[in-house]
């Protein structure tokens, strides 16, 4: 486990009693996020998000392999987290910590289980051939929430990832280079988005983002994860207290206006890479010219 320095008993006082009435310590109401900012690029599939102070990286690559024997028609989908000693002052190095354990069990629930990504259309040649998509998740600052921020980022790298085309002719594979022919994007089916919340005392008191210090006090956690068709994916609650289903169903529509305005963010910033990318492609082109 990451070590944290613990609160004092004042510190801990005070954020109970500011939650007793609606207050947290960063000016937000209960139900607030932090403010968010996803950045793409240069490269396709790099994606930077900030989430309050906690910051997360994702970077997607691909290579060609030959499939599973058991899936000879798909591609395959590796997520890989990593926790940095510089975010996580206490880690243990060489060593995978609950949290990283927790972070990977989540992303591959959401993502990889849930099939959000076509790994079907990720075969070029059945039982020979197949692309495989590699999703690296490095944490670079610890704020709090970093579910959250990975889950963000990473099906944002997705979505902005081109992996390169390829022609099959008969027994022919041709991959063409990016600067050939376009690359192209991955086929996705959904885009789940995870939300948590955390609880404190008797579960009567909850917020959701909680931060660093909100999360060294609670009594217990839900992270709910939601898609684009309104479904839920992963609704994850190990340990803690017990809740009322009222609770659960309250927080569960939270997450879902939560996860809106997620995914307008990730829209956004997938139309400012693209409006890059164009006049990144127009400059080379006059100056060629």
């Amino acid at each position: 486990m990451v070590k944290e320095l613990e609160l004092s008993t004042n510190e801990k006082e005070l954020i109970i009693s500011g939650l007793k009435e609606g207050i947290r310590l960063d000016g937000r109401g209960i139900d607030d996020f932090r403010s968010l900012k996803i950045t793409l690029g240069p490269e396709y599939g790099r994606s930077e998000v900030k989430l309050g102070d906690t910051k997360v990286l994702a970077k997607v690559s691909c290579e060609v392999a030959r499939p599973y024997p058991d899936r000879p028609n798909e591609g395959m989908l590796t997520l890989n987290t990593e926790l940095s000693p510089m975010a996580f002052a206490g880690l243990e190095p060489g060593r995978p910590s609950e949290e990283e354990v927790l972070v990977s069990r989540i992303l591959e629930k959401a993502i990889k289980i849930n099939r959000a990504v076509d790994v079907e259309g990720l075969c070029i040649v059945a039982n020979e051939l197949a692309w495989s998509i590699h999703v690296d998740v490095h944490f670079l600052d610890n704020d709090g929430n970093i579910i959250d921020a990975a889950c963000i980022a990473a099906i944002s790298a997705l979505s902005h990832f081109r992996r390169p085309d390829v022609t099959v002719i008969g027994e022919d594979v041709t991959i063409h280079p990016v600067d050939q022919r376009n690359p192209v994007p991955l086929s996705i089916h959904h885009t789940p988005i995870c939300v948590t919340f955390a609880f404190f005392e008797n579960g009567d008191l909850w917020v959701v983002d909680p931060s660093l210090k909100e999360e060294q006090i609670r009594r217990g956690d839900m992270i709910i994860a939601i898609n684009n068709h309104k479904e839920i994916c992963v609704l994850s609650k190990a340990g803690g207290l017990p809740l009322e289903m009222l609770t659960i169903i309250q927080c569960s529509k939270l997450a879902a206006s939560k996860v809106d305005w997620v995914r307008e963010k990730i829209q956004d910033a997938i139309a400012n890479a693209a409006e890059v990318e164009k006049r990144k492609t127009l400059r080379e082109i006059i100056i060629d010219d």
